[in-house]
């Protein structure tokens, strides 16, 4: 398992939201894969966001399906930097017809 395979496993995490994967989206900051365990930061659109047990539900769902040998994972939401539209990719914006 590599980063850009769990990556590429989180684009089937949607944020309902809006409709987009969250990897589009620029939700996830970091993945770093330990001897000991898969850490991931994400952050959400807003501070007030209510969905992010449903996301990480998802994440964590969607990459023990995929990757049944995974064990210890951390998933912390963080707040900095604070996620801005221009995070998302280019097929995100272009999705929101903010090409």
């Amino acid at each position: 398992m590599t980063e850009d395979q769990i990556l590429d496993t989180l684009r089937s995490v949607i944020d309902p939201e809006v409709g987009i994967n969250i990897v589009d989206m620029g939700l996830v900051y970091t993945v770093e894969i330990k001897p000991d365990e898969v850490y991931i930061q994400i952050t959400m659109t807003s501070p007030t966001c209510p969905l992010h047990g449903v996301i990480t539900r998802n994440m964590d769902k969607v990459l023990r399906s995929t990757f049944p040998e995974l064990g210890a994972m951390t998933i912390e939401l963080v707040w900095e930097p604070p996620w801005t539209p221009e995070q998302m990719s280019l097929d995100a914006k272009k999705q929101l017809g903010w090409n």
